[in-house]
């Protein structure tokens, strides 16, 4: 069957781990790299839970980059999760690609990765984000220090925001995947379900909207999803927290903070569907949501033991 994804000639493909620290930075090079908005970005950190792979073509390699949870000292059992989670899409790679926030430099969460990057198989490169906002001699001394740390490949120095330096990294990944079949369908931007991502959009406006602790204590679910007659989707989501308090949060005064962040995630929905979007949204307590294995299931994790 993956033969017939592919057009006629030698091609290649593979996949490239994203890893780095919260807020490094890599959903939004995903979405960059891609050209579509295909995992939730938010200043907040930590706001990519499971394994988001994102397809793009680049002349004859088909590229399966896999943006991973950012990696962190876990505290709770979802964190552990999320942690475990992005190791194991570096080890699964053909490629792992470490993001780096060039203004906060070769900190404390980036020496611990680099640590853990020597157990990990196969070529590494090193990419400095955020270079429009760092002076040059500091991103040339980040260079020698991260490859001073670990065996890397090739440095590259971007801004995904702005989409300076990404094109490059493009075509030097493209030439590095080895012959092979493409995987996917040539217009397919990503491996996830259209209910998983627009949940995803539900809960990044989520972050964008409320701006206390709430947001890691909810998760969103899309319980329906029906394309009507007239072409227009109807969807309803589920928004749970663990406690009456913060339902009340979600919902705002006279409902107002629901309706905002379903507008906003609605207008999203619309730009990605290219039809009309119905979204009704639904708030409700589950305590200890965050203990559920079957909430893990559904986000794509491991549920972690202990």
């Amino acid at each position: 069957m993956a033969d017939s994804m592919s057009p006629q000639g030698d091609t290649r493909c593979g996949f490239v781990a994203l890893i780095g620290a919260p807020n490094a930075g890599k959903s939004t090079l995903l979405n960059a790299l891609v050209g579509s908005k295909v995992t939730i970005v938010s200043h907040k950190v930590q706001t990519t839970r499971a394994l988001i792979r994102g397809i793009t073509i680049e002349g004859d390699a088909q590229l399966i980059f896999v943006d991973t949870p950012g990696i962190f000292a876990p505290k709770r059992r979802l964190d552990r999760a999320m942690v475990t989670s992005a190791w194991a899409g570096a080890h699964e790679a053909d490629l792992s690609a470490l993001l780096i926030d060039a203004r906060k430099g070769i900190d404390e969460e980036a020496e611990a990765i680099l640590e853990h990057l020597a157990e990990v198989k196969g070529p590494k490169i090193l990419i400095l984000n955020k270079i429009d906002l760092v002076p040059r001699d500091t991103l040339l001394l980040l260079t020698k220090m991260g490859n001073e740390k670990a065996k890397f490949d090739a440095t590259f120095m971007i801004s995904a925001l702005s989409g300076d330096g990404v094109a490059d990294l493009k075509s030097w990944l493209a030439e590095r995947m080895q012959p092979g079949p493409w995987l996917y369908p040539p217009d397919q931007m990503s491996d996830a379900p259209m209910r998983q991502l627009a949940a995803e959009i539900t809960r990044e406006k989520l972050f964008e909207r409320l701006h206390q602790e709430l947001p890691y204590h909810s998760t969103v679910e899309t319980e329906s999803w029906k394309e009507l007659r007239n072409g227009d989707i109807r969807i309803e989501q589920t928004i749970f927290v663990e406690r009456e308090s913060q339902r009340k949060i979600v919902l705002g005064k006279g409902g107002q903070t629901i309706k905002a962040i379903g507008e906003s995630a609605r207008r999203d929905l619309v730009k990605i569907t290219e039809q009309k979007v119905h979204l009704f949204l639904f708030v409700k307590v589950r305590e200890g949501w965050g203990d559920d294995p079957e909430r893990y299931r559904a986000m794509g994790l491991e549920f972690p033991k202990e």
